[in-house]
């Protein structure tokens, strides 16, 4: 059981999902998912260090950090 969805609710998902979409259109839908899952975990498994060289790599530029409009 996946947080509360047995194995019944997830067979009913899935033909909605294929009247929908259609058996074509699946693939591309999962490589979507896919690609966004993946890029999503490597972003929140980014070292700090990294993100603060970023920082600082952008506040060094000559122009700085963009500045808001008031």
């Amino acid at each position: 059981m996946i947080g509360g969805i047995g194995m019944p609710e997830l067979l009913v998902i899935l033909v909605i999902v294929l009247i929908i979409f259609g058996a074509g259109k699946l693939p591309e839908i999962g490589a979507g998912l896919g690609k966004g899952i993946r890029n999503f975990k490597k972003a929140t498994q980014e070292e700090p260090e990294l993100a603060e060289k970023k920082t600082e790599k952008i506040e060094a530029s000559p122009g700085g950090p963009e500045k808001p409009v008031s």
